[in-house]
């Protein structure tokens, strides 16, 4: 009977666990979304090729993510 109680609360926390990580990163797809799409738009208009563009983006979009995820570590 306990290892039954165990097994059963292990799994509630795995459950758990997994609903909080697809929340997160959810929450973070959509905001390197939508970095990237004003970037790549803004950088095609430029004049720039799209392997350029999607190139540097991607860059400068991560790099404001982990930006943003360090201030919110750190505060």
């Amino acid at each position: 009977m306990a290892n039954k109680f165990v097994a059963v609360f292990l799994m509630c926390i795995v459950v758990v666990a997994a609903f909080s990580l697809h929340h997160e990163v959810e929450a973070a797809v959509d905001s390197f979304k939508s970095c990237f799409d004003v970037c790549n738009t803004n950088c095609k208009n430029k004049g720039n090729g799209g392997s350029f563009c999607e190139i540097d983006c991607d860059n400068s979009c991560t790099a404001a993510e982990n930006e943003e995820k360090l201030k919110a570590t750190i505060y």
